[in-house]
């Protein structure tokens, strides 16, 4: 049976092998990266000079994976909010990431790199609420 999805590393065990999809190790990594406060979201890339921004179902479209048979080497692409001091942010996600992959897989997680594609900022008022002001 096919999953479409690139098979990662392969660990055997007595009862058979295990394998984790280099994708799977992906959406992991993005879930983590997402759960930090001033992190407004995954990056698909840049558009127009706008940095596009990935909704929840796409997570590992914004990470990039490579994996060796016990080391993982992860790049994410992100979106931050206006604000945060961005070097503190990055530290936390790196931080999170590098967790949530080790405890679900196994694997050691070598780095964890930070792309920062674009800034969100706060919306604006909308003409009704500048009138009301």
């Amino acid at each position: 049976m096919s999953t479409g999805m690139t098979p990662g590393p392969e660990t055997r065990g007595e009862l058979g092998a295990v394998r984790i999809a280099n994708e799977v190790v992906g959406v992991i990594a993005g879930l983590a990266a997402t759960e930090v406060a001033g992190i407004a979201g995954m990056s698909g890339g840049i558009a127009g000079g706008i940095a596009e921004m990935l909704g929840r179902k796409n997570l590992s479209k914004g990470v990039k994976v490579e994996v060796g048979e016990r080391e993982a080497a992860i790049d994410l692409y992100v979106v931050v909010n206006f604000g945060v001091r961005i070097a503190d942010v990055a530290a936390q996600v790196q931080t999170n990431v590098k967790q949530a992959v080790e405890e679900m897989t196994g694997l050691a997680v070598v780095e964890v790199n930070l792309h920062v594609q674009g800034v969100v900022f706060p919306d604006e008022p909308r003409e009704e609420e500048r009138k009301l002001r």
